[in-house]
C-alpha cells in the first residue's frame, strides 16, 4: 500500500463518477469516505508499556539471584555485604519505571504502535469510527432511508459498509462481501481510489436490484468521494 495519505485528482474522480453512475440506476444514494486511520491507538501503546512493566516485575520474581547478582555488581559491591531493602526496593523501583518508559516511548512510533494493535482492536475502531460517520453523513437523510456509507481506513487495511435501515432490512451483510473483496483486493495493490470505485459499483448494482430509481428520484446527497 501507499505510504501517503491523499488520494489523486484522477481517484477522486473514479470514485466520483463510479457514485454517480450507479446512482443513476437506484433511488439509493451512496457516500463515500477515505480516511489515513480511524484512531490513534494511544491507549494500546500505554497497555503494551504496562504490560511489560509487569513482565519485567516476574522475571524478577523468577531470578532474584540473577537480579541481585547485577544490581551487586553495579554497586561495586560483594556478596559479603548485604545491600539494603530500601536500596534494592529503589533499583527495583528504577528498573520498571524504565521498562514502562522504554516501551512507552518506542510505541510513540505510529507505524510500530499500529503494528502492534491486535487485529480485531482496529476492527472495531473501523467499525466504530465509520458508523459515526454514518450518523453524521447519512443516516435518515435521505428520504426512503436508503442511504448507505463505504469506509475505508488505509492504515489498518480495513473497510465497512454501513447502511440506512431500509436497506438493511432487506440485505444481509455477508450480501456486501463482494464489494469488500473487491475494495481491500485494489487497496492492497496501491490503488485504493479504483477499490472504492470498484465496491461503489458493487453496492450500486445490490441497490438497482432493491431500490430501482423512480422518475422523482432526487440526488440527495454528494457524489464526491470525501477524504479525512
Amino acid at each position: 500500500m501507499r505510504k501517503v495519505n491523499r488520494l489523486t485528482a484522477e481517484e477522486h474522480g473514479q470514485v466520483t463518477a463510479a457514485v454517480a453512475e450507479a446512482e443513476a440506476r437506484t433511488n439509493g444514494e451512496i457516500v463515500t469516505i477515505v480516511t489515513d486511520r480511524s484512531d490513534s491507538y494511544h491507549d494500546v501503546g500505554l497497555h503494551w508499556a504496562v504490560a511489560a512493566t509487569f513482565l519485567t516485575l516476574s522475571a524478577v520474581a523468577m531470578f532474584p539471584v540473577w537480579f541481585m547478582d547485577r544490581l551487586h555488581g553495579l554497586l561495586g559491591g560483594g556478596w559479603e555485604r548485604e545491600l539494603p531493602a530500601g536500596i534494592t526496593l529503589t533499583a527495583l523501583l528504577g528498573l520498571l519505571i524504565a521498562a514502562f518508559l522504554a516501551v512507552r516511548y518506542l510505541l510513540a512510533v505510529k507505524p510500530l504502535r499500529l503494528a502492534l494493535t491486535p487485529k480485531r482492536t482496529k476492527a472495531r475502531r473501523v467499525r466504530r469510527r465509520a458508523i459515526a460517520f454514518f450518523k453524521v453523513g447519512a443516516e435518515r437523510r435521505t428520504i426512503g432511508r436508503t442511504g448507505i456509507l463505504i469506509y475505508l481506513s488505509l492504515a489498518e487495511h480495513q473497510a465497512e459498509i454501513v447502511a440506512d435501515e431500509a436497506i438493511a432490512s432487506k440485505v444481509q451483510p455477508e450480501i456486501w462481501g463482494e464489494a469488500m473483496i473487491a475494495l481491500i483486493d485494489e487497496v492492497r495493490q496501491g490503488r485504493p481510489g479504483k477499490g472504492m470505485a470498484e465496491a461503489v459499483r458493487c453496492v450500486g448494482t445490490v441497490l438497482a436490484e432493491h431500490f430501482p430509481r423512480s422518475e422523482n428520484d432526487s440526488n440527495e446527497l454528494p457524489d464526491r468521494l470525501i477524504e479525512l
